[in-house]
């Protein structure tokens, strides 16, 4: 009679967990990491420019990403955080903070959309520039940045829906970091009888000199 054994598939059943877990967490952090830097990067380019006249002349205007909206930029630092701080919280907490973190992606991507046609900045500025209210922006055009924004928003979301799908499989902080967590204290040497200074020393340290 033959006897076939089970233990090989039931190894390669309980690894598999652990294999999607260590690849989810390396493809969220890579997403969350690198979609954080290319939204920062995009913000502090040029989104838009145009033309104001003044004085008979046309006088060049361009607008950032910041000078747009300080949405992504807020919401890029806020979901870095968010994946950092996936690994300080378990159970509840953890879900918590993966759906910041795919909120701050998806916040980034309609602020970057939304910022992609704006043209009131370049209108603000050059009733400033002119001393005019009603002066506007005359040969407004766009930039491909604010869909670079997007972009990164698309890769922080895809970063915080994979914590909120696998977060359960990565690792935690060490239980040793953790508030509250005490040390074991080292259990204190008997003093010497024949030495006094020991006994003195025991006792100016709240100890038993006798150890007992």
């Amino acid at each position: 009679m033959e006897y076939v054994t089970a233990v090989p598939h039931s190894r390669s059943e309980a690894a598999a967990p652990s294999r999607s877990g260590r690849r989810s967490l390396a493809v969220a952090l890579l997403c969350g990491a690198l979609g954080a830097a290319v939204t920062l990067l995009a913000t502090r380019q040029r989104w838009s420019e145009g033309t104001a006249t003044v004085a008979g002349g046309a006088f060049p205007l361009t607008a950032t990403g910041s000078d747009v909206t300080g949405v992504p930029a807020a919401l890029a630092i806020v979901g870095l955080a968010a994946l950092v701080a996936v690994f300080a919280v378990r159970r509840a907490g953890r879900v918590a903070v993966a759906a910041l973190l795919a909120l701050s992606g998806a916040g980034i991507v309609a602020a970057a959309l939304t910022g992609a046609s704006d043209g009131s900045t370049l209108d603000e500025k050059a009733a400033r520039t002119t001393g005019d209210t009603s002066a506007t922006v005359a040969a407004l055009s766009h930039t491909g940045w604010p869909y670079v924004a997007a972009v990164g928003g698309v890769l922080i979301l895809l970063a915080g829906l994979l914590a909120l799908r696998y977060g359960s499989l990565w690792p935690a902080m060490s239980g040793r970091y953790e508030r509250g967590t005490d040390r074991p204290r080292r259990q204190a040497r008997p003093a010497d009888p024949e030495r006094p200074e020991e006994i003195w020393k025991a006792l100016d340290r709240g100890e038993d000199p006798t150890g007992a």
